[in-house]
């Protein structure tokens, strides 16, 4: 590979890591705010749990090819992930809405370890690959189950409310 294509690969290994920086922002920020909804709390908890790991692995494989995560880019996720938080605090069907953003979320960081798998295998990383390989399936995995639970969630915030409201009219 050339310097140009390992300098983007590392740009991409940059992104990956502040798109996990700003994960674990959001989901520490959703974990104190789900009380309500303590499996999907659990859920958020145990997702935050490998978004430390990931965020280790990714420094790892940055440092590992001579370089250090952007402070630029971290900058730029704590702006984005603080955003959300203050969003999300102001909407009354917050647990839906930051499940499907957190589904969404989980699709961008699908599409970036999957072309970090392809350019870390064009240039014979296999330990980076080894690590982006592991962290998509963990990603895969939270974004199935993010799928698969939306209705519930959905259910399960309607049934609150439709109680709330009939114990405020009472």
């Amino acid at each position: 590979m050339t310097t140009d294509q390992i300098n983007e690969v590392l740009d991409w290994l940059r992104d990956a890591f502040a798109m996990e920086l700003q994960s674990g922002r959001v989901f520490t920020n959703l974990v104190n705010r789900m009380e309500e909804y303590p499996r999907l709390k659990n859920k958020f908890k145990e997702h935050l749990e490998q978004t430390y790991r990931q965020q280790e692995l990714l420094k790892g494989c940055i440092e590992r090819l001579g370089s250090s995560p952007s402070i630029m880019k971290d900058l730029a996720g704590k702006v984005i992930a603080f955003g959300q938080s203050v969003a999300g605090m102001s909407v009354s069907d917050e647990v839906v809405k930051a499940t499907m953003s957190s589904y969404v979320f989980k699709q961008m960081e699908i599409s970036s370890y999957t072309i970090l798998i392809a350019a870390s295998e064009a240039r014979g990383d296999h330990e980076t690959k080894a690590v982006c390989e592991t962290i998509l399936a963990q990603e895969v995995a939270m974004a199935n189950w993010l799928r698969e639970n939306l209705p519930l969630i959905t259910r399960e915030f309607l049934n609150r409310s439709e109680q709330l409201e009939l114990a405020a009219e009472a």
